[in-house]
């Protein structure tokens, strides 16, 4: 690792760290609690995917709408009007509006087959926006000045990686410059997310043999077409197993390439020296 013991991050002048986990479990609020340190850069792989590998596709989406109305397409053809998504780290609903949920389309669904399109989309933005990490890294030292970097991920990493594989790409690649760190979720987190997850049921990112077989399962279980599928229940029905098929994932990427901060733990820091001592707390002592 990156840091061997905990003398070695306390005392490196150069902290780095990639935080992954189920989204909800603090890694945003963490990064952000950093950045406003004043001396941490904050790369969010969720922002990087929509601003610079997939702003076109949410950007012609909503164009495509609103083509549909005759007063906004003469707008649009005149160039009269702009028609873009306003990202930020604290809304990043274009993109997963984008992505969307397959079902009804009167429900606000979409066909199978498009919504695979997008997964496909997604899966390929995500990979490269893990590896521009050590290229934020090195920017964000030689343009702005900043000596310690956190890297907020998506919930959808695991999707992505083989940490059984010594080779694999991306978890070799971030390794290689940041120290990786699990924010790990209790039973009673589970429930919550779940729960929180039931009362508004966003779109995600699977792997795709995942998804398969979830889709093949949902409409012989359910007896429904494609066109039948509510798409929020499929979603809803779909995320528990999601969460489920994610943890051994989660805990294999932390033993063979890097650490566990329970997130109770990580909910306890309210400062940069906070931080510091939970992932010192994580690492060999020594």
């Amino acid at each position: 690792m990156l840091y061997p013991t905990a003398n070695d991050w306390l005392n490196a002048p150069k902290k780095r760290v990639v935080v992954f986990a189920m989204s909800g479990l603090g890694k945003t609020h963490v990064s952000n609690l950093l950045r406003e340190s004043g001396a941490w850069f904050h790369y969010s792989i969720d922002y990087r995917i929509g601003t610079r590998y997939m702003g076109e596709y949410i950007a012609d989406n909503a164009k495509r709408e609103a083509m549909k109305n005759p007063f906004l397409r003469e707008l649009l053809m005149s160039d009269s009007i702009y028609i873009g998504s306003n990202l930020s780290f604290d809304n990043l609903t274009p993109v997963s509006t984008y992505l969307g949920k397959p079902g009804n389309p009167a429900k606000g669904g979409m066909a199978m087959e498009e919504y695979v399109r997008r997964q496909a989309q997604f899966d390929r933005a995500e990979r490269a926006a893990l590896l521009d990490t050590e290229y934020f890294i090195d920017r964000a030292e030689a343009l702005y000045g900043y000596p310690h970097f956190i890297c907020d991920t998506g919930g959808s990493i695991c999707e992505w990686v083989d940490p059984a594989n010594p080779e694999d790409p991306i978890l070799t690649a971030l390794s290689k410059v940041a120290l990786m760190v699990w924010i790990r979720g209790s039973e009673e987190h589970t429930a919550e997310l779940i729960r929180r997850f039931d009362r508004a049921p966003k779109p995600m990112a699977y792997r795709p043999d995942f998804l398969a077989d979830a889709w093949a399962r949902y409409l012989s279980e359910t007896g429904q077409t494609e066109a039948q599928v509510d798409p929020d229940a499929f979603i809803r029905w779909t995320y528990a197993q999601a969460l489920a098929h994610r943890q051994p994932i989660y805990e294999a990427m932390a033993d063979k390439w890097g650490v566990t901060v329970d997130a109770s733990q990580m909910a306890t820091v309210r400062t940069a020296e906070d931080f510091d001592q939970v992932i010192a707390a994580a690492l060999p002592q020594g």
